[in-house]
């Protein structure tokens, strides 16, 4: 987790004790300081990174959810296989998604669905990991990730474009999955590239990004009085430190103060700036409220964000779990991609909705949909990339591609492509092996 503070009481008269006030910007000599993740960033600009200052917001669902309830309803398909919601027109004709999906429906010109994902593999965390890598890893005996996720790769490759906001944030927390929900860290590029964890719920009254102030009793004077000091101890950290993990703060100390004491941040995460109307608009619950911070967060500068909406996994009574947790879903996306269009800033960030597979076809005696990674959907669409389309189709029960297969790889190769990063980069392993950031993924030409 990137700190920018620690809250930890303190028995100094200042308020602070010495290891927090080694904490500027970050984590001490326990971790990584914001300094030192602002410092990596930028020296990614000196090894051809892209200059694109497009945005992704990546709408994760986890726990796979189905396609036949959402975004590739079979409406001709036998009941056992279509299931028990039946689907709807969007504003494209020939379009149909699942009959919840009322929000999404009136966007539909403006994204675009990918109906033939499949990479065949039913493990939660392997296929997660698939998903957001394009590399098969990580299984349910091994959770750590093996490679690095998109949002970590946009952000080595990137940075921020916004140089007093970190590059890569995760909203909202959630605990059960830790800050990297879905592999979504930066494995060997180093826990620089690590979403920033906007921390809590947007929804609540008193949401506040933790410790994104100065703790009590210090001011930016005060702050002032103590950098030499700071970089004093930072030269200390520097001899007795040989592993490389804790770099010199340097100049970056600025950057990261600024994030402290510059308006920026505190702005970008304040959500309570926006209009009640527009709050209601989004939606009063979770996801809503998080789907409209991560757009006020790319129309602030950062480049990468990830929404985390889990809960997604109905082996049973698929039913009453859509009609549970689809609304506020629907409503939050729907109302995403209509509000960055009328802020003009469709054009300049793409969203993309996917999950780590999707549900099988034929639908299990306790009402339900198990695991299926043959065939899944993914909602692609903004930056640049043509809306209004359907890519690929599966044969008519929907249980494996019949045109266009498309591979997670092919997925991420396609955003790669769209901010400009090198689809040939290629980055050391910790075994010292340079690894690709596209594993042998092509860019869906249909879209660009």
């Amino acid at each position: 987790m990137l700190r920018i503070w620690s809250s930890a009481k303190s028995g100094c008269c200042d308020g602070m004790k010495r290891r927090d006030f080694l904490q500027v910007g970050g984590l001490g000599l326990a971790g990584l300081t914001l300094a030192d993740q602002l410092r990596q960033q930028s020296q990614a600009a000196q090894s051809g990174k892209s200059s694109n200052k497009k945005s992704v917001i990546v709408y994760w669902l986890d726990g796979g959810p189905t396609q036949f309830e959402t975004y590739a309803p079979k409406p001709e398909a036998p009941v056992e296989y279509r299931g028990p919601l039946g689907s709807i027109e969007s504003n494209v004709p020939g379009i149909r998604l699942g009959e919840l999906m009322v929000e999404h429906a009136k966007v539909m010109d403006k994204v675009s669905l990918i109906r033939s994902i499949h990479h065949n593999n039913g493990d939660h965390f392997a296929a997660a990991h698939w998903m957001i890598t394009g590399y098969h890893g990580s299984n349910a005996a091994n959770r750590d990730p093996q490679y690095p996720g998109l949002g970590a790769v946009v952000a080595r490759m990137k940075g921020s474009n916004q140089p007093s906001l970190p590059a890569h944030v995760a909203v909202p927390y959630a605990a059960s999955v830790g800050i990297r929900p879905g592999y979504h860290g930066g494995a060997y590029l180093g826990n620089s590239f690590h979403p920033f964890e906007a921390g809590g719920d947007p929804n609540n009254a008193k949401f506040s990004v933790p410790n994104l102030s100065l703790p009590s009793g210090m001011d930016v004077s005060r702050m002032d009085d103590r950098r030499a000091l700071l970089n004093s101890f930072d030269k200390l950290k520097r001899k007795v430190d040989q592993s490389g993990v804790m770099q010199g703060m340097d100049t970056f100390n600025q950057q990261a103060l600024e994030m402290i004491t510059g308006p920026a941040a505190q702005k970008a995460f304040d959500i309570n700036q926006e209009d009640p109307r527009l709050r209601d608009r989004y939606g009063r619950n979770t996801y809503g409220q998080s789907a409209l911070m991560a757009r006020r967060l790319v129309e602030a500068g950062v480049s990468f964000v990830t929404i985390h909406n889990g809960g997604w996994d109905h082996h049973s009574n698929i039913e009453s779990g859509m009609k549970s947790r689809l609304p506020s879903m629907d409503q939050s996306i729907g109302t995403l991609i209509a509000d960055l269009d009328e802020r003009g800033l469709l054009q300049d960030t793409i969203v993309c909705v996917m999950g780590e597979f999707g549900r099988t076809p034929r639908v299990n005696g306790t009402g339900g949909r198990d695991h299926w990674g043959n065939s899944m959907s993914v909602l692609l669409g903004g930056g640049g990339l043509q809306g209004g389309q359907v890519i690929g189709t599966t044969n008519d029960k929907g249980e494996y591609p019949v045109e266009q297969p498309i591979l997670p790889a092919d997925i991420l190769a396609t955003i790669y492509r769209v901010l400009d990063v090198d689809l040939n980069a290629s980055f050391v392993n910790n075994s010292g092996r340079p690894i690709p950031i596209n594993n042998n993924g092509t860019p869906i030409h249909n879209l660009l």
